[in-house]
């Protein structure tokens, strides 16, 4: 029933409180491999997806009607097929395979946001305890790190691909992809930017994927790995017109992200440009919504990290030297938007 005009109901306060159920339903059907199955036998009924995927008639028409309502499915009330956004994003092997997100948020985010309140009250990480580790990496197994770098690789390659298009690096010959993990954003740019040549910069650790990537890409000539920790070094690599600061900053208190942006104002060259790639929240504070999530996100996943207001990012980047401050948006899985500046001649 539709409530009278100017009258309140606690409807969306429902879609609110249920939320945890479209994120386990679409967790539960990426491990079941429902759309990695429909992709192949195209549409299917209720018999079809309990005979081949081994459940029974209860619980999958459940899931397959969640999955309808939540426009992941198509039905016609007898039939089933991926909709569009499934096919192009939860089928294992397309481009830019959103699965592995999923999953990881349901392995590692979603336990951890169950404790919200008691980040909330700490201001302390949930998942993971800063007094006996040193980063929330130091405890997972290979399988739960292979998990995370897979998934950061499929919403850098969208994100990364949206980034090309959004800003104009014709110009460019050498970028520096600061904490550039795999070398996403080196493959989608270079795609796009023929003459760039990307230089990732990242821990001993995770560097040589980038340079895996790259030559699975068919792009070793054109992409190199620098191993460091901008933790630690007081100098980043030099010599480039571009430096890109994708998901970087958000993961660090705003002391941190100031002296980063400064290292960073030393490497690039003059007349150089610097890429800040976020989620940004607006100046009112007011969201979007994403921004606001991630920025939560950021209170159970670290220590001192948050998805800062626009001008926080402007103030760091004016403060470290750079002028022509502008911000490009636009629509992705891992960013909303770039504030690019300018490093005087």
């Amino acid at each position: 029933m539709v409530a009278p005009a100017g009258r309140v109901t606690p409807t969306p306060l429902m879609r609110i409180a249920s939320g945890f159920g479209m994120t386990k339903a679409l967790a539960a059907a990426v491990d079941l491999g429902l759309f990695d199955y429909l992709s192949k036998v195209v549409t299917a009924t209720t018999a079809d997806v309990c005979r081949d995927l081994g459940l029974v008639e209860r619980p999958a028409v459940m899931l397959l009607t969640t999955c309808t309502a939540l426009e992941l499915l198509e039905s016609d009330g007898e039939h089933y097929r991926n909709s569009a956004v499934a096919e192009e994003f939860l089928v294992l092997g397309k481009r830019h395979y959103f699965g592995d997100y999923v999953k990881l948020k349901n392995v590692r985010a979603y336990e951890s946001w169950g404790e919200l309140l008691k980040a909330l009250r700490t201001n302390a990480p949930t998942m993971w305890d800063p007094k006996t580790q040193d980063s929330p990496f130091e405890d997972i197994s290979q399988e739960e790190a292979q998990l995370f770098y897979s998934a950061m690789r499929s919403i850098s390659a969208y994100t990364a691909a949206a980034l090309a298009k959004a800003v104009d690096l014709s110009g460019a010959k050498k970028l520096l992809d600061v904490g550039g993990g795999s070398g996403v954003y080196g493959i989608e740019l270079g795609r796009v930017y023929e003459n760039l040549h990307t230089t990732v910069y990242d821990l001993p650790s995770v560097a040589p994927l980038a340079e895996q990537a790259a030559a699975a890409a068919g792009m070793a000539d054109r992409i190199s790995a620098a191993p460091g920790d901008f933790l630690k070094d007081e100098r980043l690599p030099g010599g480039h017109d571009v430096v890109l600061l994708s998901s970087v900053l958000h993961n660090w208190g705003p002391e941190f992200d100031a002296s980063l942006v400064r290292k960073v104002y030393e490497a690039v060259e003059p007349g150089g440009t610097v890429i800040v790639c976020e989620v940004f929240v607006s100046d009112d504070g007011d969201g979007p919504l994403e921004g606001a999530l991630m920025s939560l996100n950021m209170l159970v996943e670290t220590s001192g990290g948050a998805n800062y207001r626009k001008h926080e990012y402007e103030t760091w980047l004016t403060d470290a030297g750079f002028t022509d401050i502008e911000f490009v948006s636009f629509e992705a899985a891992g960013a909303n938007g770039a504030m690019l500046g300018r490093k005087p001649l």
